[in-house]
């Protein structure tokens, strides 16, 4: 019985940790939080402004969720103790798995409570407006930057996220030329800004009939959905609105009306494009919403003083930009360059399981220990 007594200390040690996490997670404040949240929603003429009434109704669910959650933890450390004590008691060895499954889940769900205290960015708890783009090298390149896009939307449905497909551009023979997609959920940027850069990938080519090794480079662009709450300055003058016929996975009306629209930002030469609503209007509206959050996003990060100093960036979808790389053969191996986690369960990583590599930025990102710096 050496090891329930083992794991009764280990469930001990993690109390005065669950009281960190309370306290890094601000659990008083949300729990006063909805106390207000709940009073408005019961005071007269609450649904009389339904954009203000919607913001307080997703405000509340998050906050419940969030203290649900931290209770919930709290209850799996005192079920395992308990469950713990009694095997003692009862001198029950039968009990040891499902005691050593619940408390190595418990330290899981802990570490992810523990990242999401990491997220302190302005706008770490928005939605995420993701965008794929195949690299040179044709129908290997567009196969790669499809197999990304289903390596992300794998992801957020892991993870309960729900996503929208905005854009969606087929590539020659086979895979995706180009995507955009916005990811929904709380924190999705703030996990997902971890991905933005070149992706690189070396294989056998499926596309090869000499079965030769082939390498190949997508970019995923990851910026903060702005809400409507942020001022941006767009002139109309600076805007060129292009309109065309949907089509691919996004498409609406295929080949029947010209719903969907680009907006070309002429200052900066940053273009957006919607095909995802079933008017022209809505679809304007969509890339509006769109620019209006890459602008925001590169002049927080270049810290320039206004829009109007923005120039367009340019990524080189090329060797030496990536930030990871995934190697199907000689051997698997997906590894990140920048924070050196690497994971050899390549099929793994391909259905959407990349929370180690997410959790290794957040956690070299918050320290300031990079590897190798």
């Amino acid at each position: 019985m050496i090891e329930f007594e083992e794991y009764k200390i280990k469930l001990h040690d993690l109390e005065p940790k669950l009281d960190e996490l309370k306290a890094s997670l601000n659990i008083a404040g949300a729990e006063d939080e909805l106390e207000r949240l709940h009073a408005m929603a019961e005071a007269p003429g609450f649904w009389d402004d339904p954009a203000k009434s919607q913001k307080a109704v997703i405000r509340t669910k998050q906050l419940e969720a969030k203290c649900e959650h931290f209770q919930k933890m709290v209850s799996q450390q005192e079920d395992l103790l308990t469950l713990c004590e009694m095997a003692l008691e009862e001198n029950d060895d039968s009990l040891l798995e499902e005691l050593t499954e619940g408390f190595t889940a418990l330290e899981e769900q802990m570490e992810s409570a523990r990242l999401e205290t990491l997220l302190k960015g302005e706008y770490d708890s928005n939605n995420a407006l993701m965008s794929f783009h195949a690299g040179a090298g044709g129908t290997e390149a567009q196969d790669w930057c499809q197999m990304l896009y289903r390596m992300y939307t794998r992801w957020a449905e892991r993870h309960g996220f729900t996503y929208k497909i905005l854009d969606y551009l087929d590539g020659d023979e086979a895979g995706l030329k180009s995507a955009d997609i916005l990811i929904e959920g709380p924190n999705a940027y703030g996990f997902l800004k971890s991905e933005n850069g070149v992706h690189r990938l070396v294989r056998i080519s499926p596309f090869d009939s000499q079965a030769r090794r082939h390498t190949s480079f997508s970019a995923v662009e990851v910026i903060p959905e702005i809400t409507d709450d942020v001022e941006v300055e767009i002139r109309p003058e600076d805007i060129e609105m292009q309109v065309y016929r949907s089509s691919g996975a996004g498409g609406q009306h295929i080949n029947k009306t010209s719903s969907a629209v680009r907006l070309i930002h002429k200052p900066t030469g940053i273009v957006v494009a919607c095909q995802q609503e079933r008017s022209q209007f809505q679809n304007k509206e969509t890339c509006m919403r769109m620019l209006k959050s890459k602008l925001v996003e590169i002049k927080e990060r270049e810290h320039y003083d206004k829009i109007s100093d923005i120039k367009g960036v340019q990524q080189k979808i090329e060797w030496g930009s990536q930030i990871r790389n995934y190697v199907f053969m000689p051997y698997t191996l997906a590894k990140d360059a920048r924070t050196g986690y690497e994971s050899t369960n390549i099929n793994a990583v391909m259905d959407g399981n990349i929370d180690g590599f997410i959790n290794a930025y957040l956690t070299c990102a918050a320290t300031g220990n990079w590897p190798g710096k």
